[in-house]
């Protein structure tokens, strides 16, 4: 990112992180489901320079992170270059159980809910950066998945969250996805929009409905294409000024310059 930075100082990052959660099976649940739940937030914590609570500082340096490499991360905060990805399939939630061992619960809170906690942690705008369900035997499984993703989405925009994506993860059929690739099986998985023939797939089709009919209601908004990122909340800190600053001196140099006389 830094040596990215170096060259387009306006780059924008979209960075795509798994959206968790962790639900107590039972009350002796309660402390390893706390733990699973910090340590969901560790990759974005350190990526967006915050600083981590205590628990997850002793996961850190039990694990060989050193204090020299913790600074590295709080030192080298980039986060209003990024937009937070938060992607969310059917077994990102866990039921946990109290020996710490878990299970997928399937969809319980749902992307609407759990994308919110991560937006209240880091502030920064979001995008829904992947999903997906296979077709199904009916042939219309994706279909409705797609639809309620959809619809969690607009639930994120509605209440307010700057929200700038959706991605239906992937274009076309992957193979031996199911074993996370580590088997070469050569088993096609229908995920795609469209098959591995090109041939495009009823969540294909729905696809391309979502964006002919909500492309008027849902305009690009420019304010989150732009770097830095800056939140209403964040609007007196010092690095903000400092960007405004050298915005306006910018803006002045082009106005004042040779060719624009």
């Amino acid at each position: 990112m830094q040596t990215i930075l170096e060259v387009r100082p306006d780059a924008i990052f979209i960075q795509s992180e798994s959206s968790e959660y962790y639900h107590a099976e039972n009350p002796k649940a309660i402390k390893p489901a706390e733990l699973m739940n910090a340590r969901r937030f560790l990759s974005l914590d350190l990526n967006y320079g915050r600083r981590v609570d205590s628990d997850m500082y002793e996961y850190l340096m039990d694990n060989g992170m050193t204090r020299a490499e913790y600074h590295f991360f709080l030192e080298n905060n980039l986060k209003h270059h990024c937009i937070m990805g938060n992607d969310y399939y059917i077994t990102n939630e866990h039921r946990v159980f109290a020996d710490g061992s878990t299970q997928a619960s399937g969809e319980i809170f749902g992307y609407h809910v759990i994308t919110s906690q991560y937006y209240d942690r880091y502030q920064l705008p979001v995008m829904h950066t992947e999903t997906n369900l296979k077709q199904g035997p009916k042939g219309d499984e994706a279909v409705y998945w797609l639809w309620k993703e959809w619809a969690n989405v607009l639930r994120v925009r509605n209440d307010g969250l700057p929200i700038v994506g959706f991605t239906w993860f992937s274009l076309t059929d992957q193979v031996d996805w199911d074993t996370g690739l580590r088997e070469n099986n050569n088993q096609v998985n229908p995920l795609g929009l469209y098959d591995l023939n090109r041939n495009i797939r009823p969540v294909g089709t729905a696809y391309k409905r979502i964006i002919s009919e909500w492309r008027e209601v849902l305009p690009t908004q420019s304010v989150c294409l732009t770097v830095p990122v800056v939140m209403p909340s964040e609007h007196n800190e010092e690095w903000a000024k400092r960007k405004r600053m050298q915005a306006r001196q910018e803006i002045n140099a082009t106005t004042n310059s040779p060719t624009n006389e």
